[in-house]
This record gives structure tokens, sequence and C-alpha cells, in this order.
């Protein structure tokens, strides 16, 4: 067993994974944004319209 080249990989590895939770963590930030802006569209949409309860309501199948 070759211990520079397992302490290389174990770093490549490790770098690896803090790549991919930070681009989690990025994914998850847009996710939320965009989440937070449609809530805030809808909201203002309600306010502008003619008739509140007309489409107060979205059903959705999943």
């Amino acid at each position: 067993m070759n211990i520079p080249e397992l302490s290389t990989a174990l770093a490549n590895v490790q770098l690896t994974n803090q790549v991919g939770i930070a681009v989690l963590d990025k994914a998850m930030e847009s996710s939320e944004a965009v989440g937070a802006s449609l809530i805030n569209m809808m909201d203002r949409s309600m306010e502008l319209s003619v008739n509140p309860n007309v489409g107060s309501n979205i059903d959705m199948l999943v």
C-alpha cells in the first residue's frame, strides 16, 4: 500500500465532497429565492385582481 497515493486519493475525495456540498448549497439558495419570488408574484396578482376569490386555489397532481 502506497501511503502518499492513498493520502492524495483521500484528499481528492474530500475536495470532491466539499465542492458537491457547495454546489448543492447554491442550488438550494437559488430554489429558495425562486420560491419567494413566486409567492410574492402570486400575492401581488391577488391584490390587483378584480375578483380576489378567483384563482386563489391551485389544484396540483403529483
